[in-house]
């Protein structure tokens, strides 16, 4: 056992930490604290080896599961290494600053080199398909007009899925505009478009139930009105399916929908400092990440703007 954890994590509560990044660094300190008790290590031993060996273990197929407490066979992406590296990281620090004994400075905690991959968001017609296709895939029409509502919603207004699961029925007006508590507590509007809107409604039309929740399951009736939410895992689930079904070969996620709401708004001309609003951003620097250029976009941008591409050679013009 980690000493002091509870404290830190009550620390974080009082210091305005959604619940959802609590849960975050309590359950990566979990997979720290599993690690020692494999390898017998106790907290107050933790050095450089130490971390070095976490990093090891954090690579290998054979690290326990923060919630299923059984070993993953999955080799974790380096963005989610470098997440429990710095959960770690802040941990120490909290210790560092409540005066508690802390085995390694924080800055000894190295982050991992991540891969750099090409920036990819299917295409335009792509999403829409896939927007489009609970209508089609799904046998249960309240569910195809759920699930496409869902879809419509995330790509309209460019939220997080945890935004878009905490929305309850009373958080739109009749406008189209949406208010929501973002990341870090953080207030925002954002705005549906025609279509989403109308989508919407339809599902709207067919609830007759009094659960506050935008969107439901249809199972579980016994639940409590203020836990009766789909879940993200659910929904990305679904998006996944949908997109294996469609035979789109870009990744594509709830997360990939919020990346090219930005990357269309862009193309369209908006205005970056519009974007980093609709999406909740602090720093434009982060925005600037989630506006990824399609590759067809590239391909006509280089194609209108090349200073060469009006001009033949005289090879050409001899052919």
């Amino acid at each position: 056992m980690i000493p002091n954890i509870d404290n830190f994590l009550l620390y974080l509560k009082t210091n305005n930490y959604s619940l959802e990044t609590v849960y975050n660094y309590e359950r990566d300190l979990s997979v720290f604290s599993s690690f020692l008790d494999e390898s017998s290590t106790p907290f107050e031993k933790v050095d450089k080896r130490v971390v070095a060996e976490f990093k090891a273990y954090l690579a290998s197929r054979d690290r326990i599961t923060p919630i299923k407490k059984e070993h993953s066979g999955e080799i974790l992406a380096s963005k989610s290494m470098n997440r429990m590296l710095s959960s770690l990281r802040s941990f120490l620090k909290y210790l560092i600053e409540m005066d508690y004994p802390c085995p390694i400075p924080p800055e000894a905690v190295k982050m991992s080199k991540t891969e750099k991959r090409h920036p990819q968001v299917a295409e335009f017609l792509q999403l829409i398909k896939l927007i489009e296709s609970p209508a089609y895939l799904e046998n249960a029409p309240l569910v195809a007009l759920r699930n496409q509502a869902v879809m419509e919603v995330l790509f309209s207004t460019g939220m997080r899925i945890s935004e878009l699961c905490r929305l309850n029925k009373n958080n739109i007006d009749g406008t189209g505009k949406i208010f929501i508590l973002g990341k870090g507590k953080k207030e925002r509007f954002v705005y549906l478009t025609p279509r989403a809107q109308n989508i919407l409604e339809k599902y709207l039309s067919t609830r007759s139930d009094n659960f506050p929740a935008l969107f439901i399951p249809y199972s579980g009736l016994n639940v409590s009105s203020d836990k009766k939410r789909l879940s993200p895992n659910y929904i990305q689930y679904k998006i996944k399916e949908y997109r294996e079904k469609l035979k789109i070969n870009v990744p594509t996620s709830a997360h990939s929908l919020r990346h090219g709401f930005a990357t269309y708004l862009a193309e369209n001309g908006a205005s970056p400092a519009a974007i980093q609003i609709l999406l909740g951003h602090e720093s434009l620097d982060t925005t600037t990440r989630y506006v990824h250029a399609s590759d067809r976009f590239a391909e006509e941008t280089h194609r209108k703007f090349h200073p060469l591409s009006e001009i033949e050679t005289k090879d050409n013009k001899n052919i």
